[in-house]
């Protein structure tokens, strides 16, 4: 399985005070185990980096780019990647939907990925299978 990994499971598998900390950790060792390959973007990985460090300190960055980065494709997201994720950012008009979700439904698409290792109900409501199913 190719699985697209969000922000929201990196910052799970890092943080053990995150309410879906377990649950995420037993998803990502399983995974690795049954060797499944995985995805995320540039955009992904430098929102990670900043809220990482605000919320949990930059030893915790170290653990994600020494550890976890390390597994993951990452696909540099283009201009015209970038353009399209800003209309969609507009035409949603939701205030909790960002730009780093919109690209990362774009580069889903661009890579006919249909899973998300994600705890963001946007993945779901973009009819994304969002594992895992703890939500």
């Amino acid at each position: 399985m190719v699985i697209f990994v969000d922000t929201s499971a990196l910052i799970a598998l890092l943080n053990s005070e995150d309410q879906f900390h377990a649950a995420a950790s037993q998803a990502w060792l399983t995974w690795i185990n049954e060797s499944h390959q995985f995805y995320t973007s540039n955009y992904v990985v430098l929102e990670s980096y900043a809220l990482i460090q605000q919320r949990l300190g930059l030893a915790a960055v170290k653990g994600l780019q020494t550890n976890l980065i390390p597994l993951c494709n990452i696909h540099w997201v283009s201009p015209k990647l970038h353009a399209v994720s800003v209309s969609s950012l507009f035409a949603a008009n939701r205030r909790q939907l960002s730009l780093v979700d919109c690209t990362s439904f774009a580069v889903m698409r661009q890579l006919g990925l249909n899973t998300a290792f994600a705890f963001d109900p946007h993945f779901a409501e973009q009819g994304f299978t969002v594992l895992p199913d703890s939500q």
